[in-house]
């Protein structure tokens, strides 16, 4: 089993590490403490839910990721183990939301991008199932590249040469240079702007996930969710996500089992 520590590396878990709870002792409650960890602390938890991740708590260990999550202590390595250890609560709907998320945080992770592609011939699932909006592997590719950030320095590359340009008149190269820069700059810009429009996306984590054909306890199923598919997000409510499936089925969908993507789940 490969688990990773929060600098990504390979962990071999501390018998010292300290408990998630050992902040409480100083007068905060105990839930608080867990979930509102600091960066310390956050790694002392990672390495005990590490710990029990290896020695096969593996709900216990699951409870800790969620709880880190919670409290915006994100990172592909924590992800990742996450994901092993759905694989082996036998959770593959789950585990692939984990990758997923790993994505999202590190596209250029490519240990993260051969687990997905492992784990989606495990499901028996289509690339096309993964990936439902093409923009998104767009703006993942601006995120892998920190296209917005090159495309703000090519903006004001291209106002610096226009300025040159007007202090030097007789010069031409600074007009062609600013406007060669200000082109680069909208193409570089295009994939963060391609975020606005693509919808979220959410993966559904439980076998059979019922799709009903409405956000109620009484509706009807229509259709039935594969484990492991990524589904665009239509409409959100309370507990419930209105989802398109791949073979373009729409309807209701319970949160518990279709976490978003764009977001840690809640921690119980």
């Amino acid at each position: 089993m490969r688990t990773r520590t929060v600098a990504g590396l390979w962990l071999l878990a501390s018998a010292a590490a300290v408990p998630v709870g050992a902040t409480a002792a100083s007068g905060a409650p105990a839930a608080v403490a867990t979930a509102l960890v600091g960066e310390d602390t956050a790694a002392a938890a990672f390495r005990r839910a590490t710990a029990l991740l290896q020695a096969g708590d593996l709900a216990a260990a699951q409870r800790i990721y969620a709880e880190l999550a919670a409290g915006g202590h994100e990172s592909p390595s924590l992800y990742w183990n996450w994901a092993q250890a759905a694989q082996r609560r036998g959770a593959p709907g789950e585990a692939m939301w984990a990758l997923l998320r790993a994505r999202e945080l590190d596209p250029a992770d490519r240990a993260v991008r051969r687990e997905i592609e492992r784990l989606r011939e495990l499901c028996g699932l289509d690339p096309a199932e993964l990936d439902p909006q093409p923009l998104a592997s767009l703006v993942r590719w601006g995120r892998r590249l920190h296209l917005d950030a090159v495309a703000v320095a090519l903006a004001v590359l291209s106002v610096l040469f226009h300025a040159l340009a007007r202090w030097r008149s007789t010069w031409r190269w600074p007009v062609r240079a600013a406007w060669a820069a200000g082109a680069a700059a909208l193409l570089a810009a295009a994939a963060p702007l391609a975020a606005a429009l693509i919808r979220p996306t959410a993966v559904v984590v439980r076998r059979g996930a019922p799709l009903a054909d409405a956000a109620s306890a009484t509706a009807t199923t229509v259709a039935t969710l594969r484990e492991g598919e990524v589904v665009p997000v239509l409409e959100v409510s309370a507990a419930a996500l209105r989802v398109q499936d791949s073979a373009g089925a729409r309807g209701w969908a319970r949160t518990s089992d279709v976490w978003r993507l764009d977001r840690p789940p809640m921690a119980e």
